[in-house]
């Protein structure tokens, strides 16, 4: 794990390296952005809808009962913000487009598509990463909005059909408990997400070496160490903020 996250960080610094090399295209990057965060926006925002649906249900009941029910859009909307959206979007993401990124590069690799790219004297590490990791961390965070947007209306949806909660008091607690800074907060960890992501998952398809086996172990391990990188980042920023 150590010695994954210093060739992490070493990749990094090349890509930023390779981005004001002016060789970078923007192509590419949008190339990229579609295939990173456009396509996986449909799972992404059925599981923020149907993650703020499980949190209705679970806490309408309750609230209704302590005459607390003006406070379930607030609950649910600094949820889904501040935590759900983002985390959540941002595994599916990375179990979507992670893999797909590990396993491209990691097929180039085993093909030797990324010798053929050295031997033309440009650096494989910033042509490969630096388009998917500048995609990935402008994508993720619109993609999270996104499934904030509808994860707050699943809730509204669900309240008003177990609960009958109108929509304008379900609202009136929305707009009352959401900040700019939880906001603010999460396109950052979306951000974030979005460039673990890119780094862990072409990293690791990077180091790949052998053959087809080797390629989709190697997307396996990617998935996982792309979540466990996530998690560790959502809590140190959680905690950063938390002691600001």
């Amino acid at each position: 794990m150590i010695n994954f996250l210093g060739l992490c960080v070493q990749n990094l610094f090349k890509s930023f390296k390779y981005l004001f090399s002016k060789q970078l295209r923007y192509e590419s990057v949008i190339e990229q952005a579609a295939a990173i965060s456009y396509d996986s926006l449909p799972i992404s925002l059925i599981i923020a809808f149907i993650a703020a649906a499980v949190i209705a249900i679970q806490v309408s009941k309750q609230f209704l009962m302590s005459g607390a029910d003006t406070y379930i859009g607030g609950t649910i909307a600094v949820i889904m913000i501040r935590e759900i959206a983002p985390g959540f979007a941002a595994l599916a993401i990375g179990a979507r487009a992670g893999t797909a990124i590990s396993a491209e590069i990691a097929n180039m690799q085993v093909t030797e598509q990324v010798d053929a790219i050295k031997t033309l004297k440009i650096d494989p590490v910033g042509y490969y990463f630096t388009p998917r990791i500048i995609a990935a961390a402008i994508t993720v965070p619109m993609a999270v909005i996104l499934a904030e947007v509808i994860g707050i209306w699943g809730g509204l949806v669900i309240s008003q059909m177990t609960i009958d909660l109108h929509p304008a008091r379900y609202m009136a607690s929305v707009w009352a408990w959401i900040s700019t800074r939880d906001i603010y907060i999460s396109i950052l960890k979306a951000s974030v997400f979005g460039i673990l992501i890119a780094l862990v998952c072409a990293t690791q398809g990077y180091r790949t070496k052998g053959g087809a086996k080797e390629v989709g172990i190697s997307t396996t391990q990617a998935a996982i160490l792309s979540t466990i990188y996530m998690l560790i980042a959502d809590f140190l920023i959680n905690l950063v903020f938390y002691i600001m």
